[in-house]
């Protein structure tokens, strides 16, 4: 079983998973290091599984295997759940539209807040030891709120009245559900979805099966189990309960715990930003040819988009790539005429990932005699290395360089491997990050080793401030415990683990669980330290750091790895005054302050 790991900040990027034939049970991929990345191709993108008619369940015995498992592998020993915060998770996660558990007048909030810590201890118990009687208590409670809140919508549709087809497309088009704090009654929605959907099925012809969908998903009566699906709500709330950058999502909603933008290759989306209504979703940011904004999407492929939850029309919006070929997807749309139902053909590879064509955005600052490069870099995608590379080269030509300042304030983090290939710019072949599991094992990164053309060796330096985080503290961290680089701006965010995706042991989902540790290559801690400037200067500070959060993983001071030969200074020139114009007032003073004799370059601590 193959891990990846991630170094990202929250929601932490994800690369292409391999899904084993029989993996051995609580048993982590090993991380995918540079090298065995680069002796082997990476594997062939797995098929992500579509959205379903129920909500996401889980047997009692899966749930139990799956916190046993996440218990086990975190990099440290877990920490005790506040049963309150738990409770309250649990709330959010069972109710996907507003009307189960999470609105103000839902009986099951109050009967989950009662017994979370009972659940709780349910859930912890050993497999084989006590049921989940918690999670049927609380199942019943739903269960009767929807057959309550049925009635509620049938009344509603059947009283709806058919009006003229440009109101029902606008009212087609109007979102419906609270992607925020849930403050509209249940009733009051369960009403206006009736509603709006009665009037869309006697007004727009073709929209029956949406009405359908929305109905049924929205409020379940046949068949469903909803002890399982408090069980897999419990699971959802318990993972970032003892590990604030973890989660776990079932197969349908997998991608809800990846930042696909980071990947090298990123598959195509049908949308970037959506709305949903009664009747399907709403287009509000386009991202693929022949789905405008503006657009209804009434189904994917086969799969009706009305009802469904934030999670899975997400993992609906990506549509499935064969490297080699052009990838097609049929969808479903409400015409622009508003009274027609129409099927379009979307899709096809689009070429080079958003935003990462031919290197980063930079700018060439005059400096003396020369001009200095300096590179935004926003977060570490698995392309760094070359967006880098190719950045230098342009700037090369166009001018000549006498220092780099890489700009990584705000950059959240991302690909151990993103910053590895970045680093070899200008440590190539060095040795980066040790980074320690649990039970003392220690696995070490190396940087890329580029051809000398592709290097820098001339003065250097990196702008951070309190948002830097995670992959983005080990490129400046790293640069300064080899004195290749000094850092300027803020204390960073500190937040010195990484990430793994798994499958999940009962074979249903995906787990992000930070299960390393990891340091500077000095062996500075950066977990709860972050990276302290050299040349300080006064930024706008975050308010919230790694040490801020719930049950952050604790400091670890690691073993020095440098290879000694690389570590070097190389001073920045003289300036004499001549420093800009720049387009921010910020990266001119650091330019600036770089210009100045100092005494030493600081290490990572």
């Amino acid at each position: 079983m193959i891990a990846t790991i991630a170094v990202g900040f929250f929601a932490i990027r994800a690369s292409t998973r391999e899904r084993a034939v029989d993996p051995a049970p609580s048993t982590p991929r090993p991380p995918a290091s540079t090298e065995a990345k680069a002796a082997s191709e990476r594997p062939s993108p797995h098929k992500l599984a579509a959205a379903t008619s129920a909500p996401p369940q889980l047997s009692c015995e899966d749930a139990k295997r799956i916190i046993a498992q996440a218990r086990g592998l975190l990099a440290a020993s877990p920490p005790s759940v506040d049963p309150k915060a738990f409770g309250d998770a649990v709330i959010d996660w069972i109710d996907p539209h507003g009307l189960w558990s999470a609105a103000p007048d839902a009986p099951a909030a109050a009967v989950i807040r009662r017994r979370a810590r009972d659940l709780l201890s349910e859930l912890e118990a050993p497999r084989g030891f006590g049921d989940c009687r918690t999670a049927g208590e609380i199942g019943g409670y739903v269960s009767a709120w929807v057959r309550e809140l049925r009635w509620t919508f049938v009344a509603a549709s059947r009283a709806a009245e058919r009006v003229p087809v440009a109101r029902a497309r606008e009212l087609s088009l109007t979102p419906i559900f609270e992607e925020g704090p849930i403050t509209r009654p249940s009733k009051q929605l369960a009403r206006e979805l009736g509603g709006a959907l009665g009037t869309l099925e006697r007004s727009l012809p073709g929209l029956e099966p949406s009405a359908r969908a929305a109905r049924d998903r929205a409020l379940p009566v046949d068949g469903l189990e909803w002890d399982k699906v408090v069980l897999a709500a419990a699971v959802r709330a318990y993972v970032p309960s003892i590990d604030p950058h973890g989660g776990w999502a079932p197969l349908s909603e997998e991608t809800s715990l990846y930042e696909i933008e980071l990947e090298a290759s990123p598959p195509p989306r049908l949308w970037r930003q959506m709305s949903r209504t009664a009747a399907g979703v709403k287009i509000d940011e386009a991202e693929i040819d022949g789905l405008p904004a503006g657009a209804l999407v009434l189904a994917v492929g086969d799969v009706p988009t009305a009802g469904l939850g934030v999670e899975q029309l997400e993992q609906l919006s990506f549509v499935d790539v064969d490297p080699d070929a052009a990838s097609k997807v049929s969808v479903t749309v409400l015409g622009e005429a508003g009274a027609e139902v129409r099927e379009v053909t979307v899709g096809g590879h689009p070429g080079a990932p958003l935003g990462r064509s031919g290197g980063l955005v930079s700018q060439l600052v005059p400096y003396a005699g020369g001009h200095v490069l300096v590179m935004s870099i926003d977060d570490v995608p698995d392309t760094l290395g070359e967006d880098v590379t190719a950045t230098l080269q342009r700037a090369r030509a166009e001018a000549l360089i006498v220092g780099v300042l890489l700009d990584l304030r705000g950059n959240g983090g991302g690909s151990t491997d993103g910053a590895a290939a970045a680093l070899g710019v200008f440590l190539p072949g060095a040795t980066l990050f040790p980074l320690k599991r649990r039970g003392g094992a220690i696995e070490v990164e190396r940087a890329a080793s580029p051809p000398a053309v592709d290097r820098w060796t001339g003065p250097l330096a990196t702008l951070v401030d309190g948002d830097t985080a995670s992959a983005a503290e080990m490129i400046a961290g790293a640069l300064a415990s080899y004195r290749r680089a000094p850092v300027v701006g803020e204390r960073t965010f500190g937040k010195g683990c990484a990430q793994e995706y798994l499958d999940d042991d009962a074979r249903v989902g995906v787990l992000r669980l930070t299960t390393l540790l990891y340091s500077l290559p000095d062996g500075a801690p950066v977990q709860l330290a972050g990276i302290t400037p050299s040349l300080r200067l006064p930024l706008p500070r975050s308010g919230e750091r790694e040490a801020s959060l719930r049950h952050p993983a604790p400091q670890w001071h690691g073993p020095d790895v440098r290879d000694m030969t690389q570590v070097r200074e190389v001073p920045w020139p003289g300036h004499g005054g001549v420093v800009g114009p720049c387009d921010d007032a910020t990266v001119c003073k650091a330019v600036r302050a770089l210009g100045v004799p100092r005494a030493t370059i600081a290490r990572g601590r």
